[in-house]
């Protein structure tokens, strides 16, 4: 499977959060890894930077705030 992208994400992250929990960033991002059934090669799979993992960068943009934009 492929790294799946922040849009992918953003529910199975509200699912996860609707248990009225807290989670840490570390095991939401374990949760997904799990449920999209990544392999470790895609688990380590970088950016281009270097810096960060791609689908750690993933589940951080699916967490982010978005706004609306009226058109």
């Amino acid at each position: 499977m492929a790294i799946p992208d922040f849009q992918q994400i953003m529910l199975p992250l509200l699912q996860i959060a609707s248990d009225s929990r807290d989670h840490t960033s570390s095991e939401a991002i374990e949760a997904l890894a799990q449920q999209f059934r990544l392999t470790e090669d895609e688990r380590r799979s970088l950016l281009p930077s270097g810096r960060q993992a791609t689908f750690d960068n993933c589940v951080g943009w699916a967490h982010t705030p978005r706004k609306s934009v009226a058109t």
